[in-house]
């Protein structure tokens, strides 16, 4: 949208971009995780959360994932059949579970996250150093500012 045509396509509409690029690279990236290790996009995504910030709840993975809580209890059950997870009822709140990765499972994201960078860095080559470090800091100031 331009301030000269209001009636212009939403073609450069910031949100649809952000969500066309965000969806063609989790595509993109997708063929990894399906392939090698038969896991969902939100199944990574739940991994990815448990592998990066520790143990969790569910209901903290949906707030810091911005995914619904039957997607998430979904992935979840996935994940502890494949036995990448395991569930341990929280002692002082008998209605809440930790989430924590098997071994198997820490394997599994190791190996994704050495994938994951590498997916990371052919972006870069695309973009160049420069454009995707103004890229990334761009994302980071848009995040911050919706949080």
């Amino acid at each position: 949208m331009t301030q000269d045509n209001p009636d212009a396509p939403l073609s450069d509409f910031l949100p649809f971009l952000l969500f066309q690029a965000a969806e063609l690279s989790s595509r993109n990236f997708q063929h990894h995780y399906q392939s090698r290790y038969g896991m969902l996009r939100t199944e990574w995504r739940v991994m990815f959360h448990l592998g990066s910030t520790g143990d969790q709840t569910a209901k903290q993975i949906c707030n810091r994932a911005s995914l619904h809580k039957t997607k998430v209890s979904r992935a979840v059950k996935a994940l502890e059949e494949k036995r990448f997870l395991k569930r341990d009822t929280i002692s002082t709140d008998r209605r809440s579970e930790q989430l924590c990765l098997t071994k198997q499972g820490k394997a599994v994201f190791a190996d994704l996250t050495h994938v994951a960078t590498d997916f990371d860095q052919r972006l870069e080559q695309s973009l160049g150093t420069q454009e995707h470090e103004r890229l990334v800091a761009t994302l980071q100031k848009l995040i911050a500012l919706h949080q």
